[in-house]
């Protein structure tokens, strides 16, 4: 098993849901997400949901909130994964973000790949 460690970013993320860089576990592989930290780009307070989707789709699959509508303050930053909490993702899983204003969270996710 061939084990790597990756970072996804993806900036500018607004209501829309976003995956992180496009992300999704690839065939054959489970993902370790060891830090999940959403960034407020704007000088106004913002609200942060994220979400675990199991589907290569935005129309299939499930989602579940990791974190839903969390306050951001202004070029603030909130880790929503990271410390003790890992979160683990299996093939075609991946991280849905959004945000109540446009444009205002960058997001940065570190991941473990086993393969």
């Amino acid at each position: 098993m061939a084990n790597s460690f990756k970072v996804k970013t993806q900036n500018n993320i607004g209501a829309t849901g976003t995956r992180a860089n496009g992300y999704f576990v690839p065939a054959s592989t489970s993902t370790t997400i060891i830090g999940l930290t959403l960034a407020n780009r704007t000088d106004a307070a913002i609200l942060g949901t994220v979400q675990l989707h199991n589907g290569k789709t935005a129309s299939g699959g499930d989602k579940t909130h990791l974190i839903k509508s969390a306050p951001i303050p202004a070029g603030s930053a909130l880790v929503v994964v990271g410390g003790d909490q890992k979160v683990v993702l299996q093939n075609a899983h991946g991280v849905i973000i959004s945000s109540n204003t446009a444009s205002s969270i960058d997001a940065t996710m570190s991941i473990l790949e086993i393969s």
